[in-house]
């Protein structure tokens, strides 16, 4: 059996510090860092922390700030000593309203941050997932926005370089195509592959493949039997197939573990 320590309790709201971590965290030159949900300077908007390995904790960067991003809910990523992150409210975006429609973000390992991109809805909206960088750029996902889907959207994936360039790169939503993605991407010798919680031929979710140009294809529409439904996690790659999760479905209705091979 492993021997478990607790290394930092969150205190949240009344001392400025975070509360409610959701992702996974990640490890730079010796320190891990991370994001919660929800506490902070704002007691509601959230934090990027800083932690060693004995616990000392050390709260970065404070959400909540009207332009500033709002409750991140994704890991960090690291590309060259900066960190970058989502935030699924937040952000300016053409709207007056304080939660606005998203941001990615950038942050120092000592904590200057900055917003790089601030959603507007039509380009997206509530980015819930990490990102992931392949060949300099950066991938990622929104929840809803997009061109499909009513005054919401049913979601995006889009590319951003370091400096905040945004390309939307598919809008989810058109005919049986996969609605609602809410997990990050995975990238495969140059595809990018991911889910989405809902749509495709039978309503309940998709993995589907996309190029880096955005030219995406459905593979697989949950529903269909027992194979699972409303597949809200991303995939792994082991030699050629990915294995995932779906949150519902099967048998008996609890959620399935499935694997898909790709072609070679």
């Amino acid at each position: 059996n492993g021997i478990e320590k607790v290394l930092f309790w969150f205190r949240g709201d009344y001392y400025n510090d975070g509360a409610h971590p959701a992702a996974s965290l990640i490890e730079v030159n010796g320190k891990l860092y991370g994001t919660t949900y929800s506490g902070g300077f704002f007691e509601n908007y959230g934090t990027v922390f800083q932690i060693s390995l004995r616990g000392n904790e050390k709260v970065l960067h404070s959400f909540g700030i009207y332009s500033d991003g709002g409750n991140p809910l994704a890991n960090l990523i690291n590309v060259h000593g900066t960190l970058y992150g989502t935030t699924p409210y937040g952000g300016e975006g053409g709207s007056s309203e304080p939660f606005a429609w998203g941001t990615v973000f950038r942050i120092t390992t000592t904590g200057t941050e900055q917003v790089l991109y601030a959603f507007n809805r039509s380009d997206g909206y509530y980015p819930a997932a990490g990102l992931i960088k392949v060949g300099g750029i950066l991938y990622g996902t929104t929840e809803g926005g997009g061109a499909y889907g009513g005054s919401y959207g049913d979601g995006t994936a889009f590319s951003i370089t370091t400096t905040g360039s945004l390309t939307t790169l598919h809008s989810f939503g058109s005919g049986s195509d996969g609605v609602s993605p809410w997990a990050a991407l995975l990238n495969v010798r140059g595809t990018l592959y991911g889910t989405t919680g809902g749509g495709g031929a039978y309503g309940k979710g998709t993995i589907f493949r996309m190029s880096l140009s955005g030219k995406e294809k459905v593979l697989h529409s949950f529903g269909y039997g027992t194979d699972g439904a409303t597949p809200l996690a991303g995939m792994i790659d082991v030699n050629g197939t990915l294995y995932g999760t779906t949150s519902a479905g099967g048998t008996y209705g609890n959620g399935t573990v499935f694997a898909l091979t790709l072609p070679r």
